[in-house]
């Protein structure tokens, strides 16, 4: 029995393969009896290069593909082909009816390719555009992160210290400043009525002391006269 397989060839971890017809009792990389194609599994899509009307013969003769070889034929279309001859040949449809429907899966096929490569390609690029900002952006950052390092520091001169902080302060906290002078009028008055109270207390206190003291010399004054009065008398007796 002939089949339809796949020959590896290549180096390790870079496949490469033959499509040929080979004898089933053959081993894999062996004997083959025709070689109808290649398969490239590296690339995306996969290359495939394959001779069609010798696998639609080998299909028709009774070679048996196996799973691998069959799905590139089928991606190929020499399975749909081989299925549109069997048509034909048992009068469903004729020869120019079969090779006007193949014509047709082609373009559809070809424009399906087309689209899937244009899809791969417009999706690396905007990739590796995306990436390449990316890389800008981490230049920038370092150069910045280096300009930073190397920048010498900015000393604030004292007067210039002094001269803002005051500024923010009055701007800051003119409405408390306000209300500490008032407090402090207000303070300043309260002590100096205190002050004069006191004065006042002082001097109502000393005046009362005096008026204690000065009834009591009168007293004094009339006994005086009464103790000269009984000396007067008592030297005329």
């Amino acid at each position: 029995m002939v089949k339809l397989r796949l020959r590896r060839q290549g180096r390790k971890g870079k496949p490469f393969y033959y499509i040929v017809a080979a004898d089933a009792r053959a081993p894999r990389d062996g004997r083959f009896i025709e070689r109808i194609g290649s398969y490239n599994p590296n690339t995306n899509p996969a290359t495939i290069d394959l001779n069609l009307d010798d696998a639609v013969r080998w299909l028709s003769n009774g070679a048996v593909p196996t799973d691998t070889c069959r799905a590139i034929l089928s991606y190929k279309g020499a399975m749909y082909k081989h299925h549109l001859n069997k048509g034909v040949k048992k009068g469903a449809l004729t020869q120019d009816q079969a090779d006007a429907k193949f014509a047709t899966w082609l373009v559809e096929k070809e424009n399906k390719v087309s689209a899937k490569v244009e899809g791969l390609s417009k999706s690396a690029a905007e990739q590796s555009a995306a990436a390449h900002k990316r890389e800008v952006e981490i230049k920038l950052e370092r150069e910045k992160a280096i300009a930073e390092k190397l920048a010498p520091p900015v000393e604030e001169t004292p007067e210039e210290e002094a001269v803002e902080a005051p500024t923010e302060a009055s701007d800051e906290n003119a409405p408390l400043e306000a209300v500490e002078t008032v407090t402090e009028e207000t303070t300043e008055e309260v002590v100096a009525e205190a002050e004069k109270t006191a004065e006042v207390t002082e001097e109502s206190a000393t005046e009362a002391v005096v008026e204690e003291v000065v009834p009591e010399a009168p007293a004094a004054d009339t006994e005086a006269p009464a103790s000269e009065e009984e000396t007067s008398s008592e030297e005329k007796a």
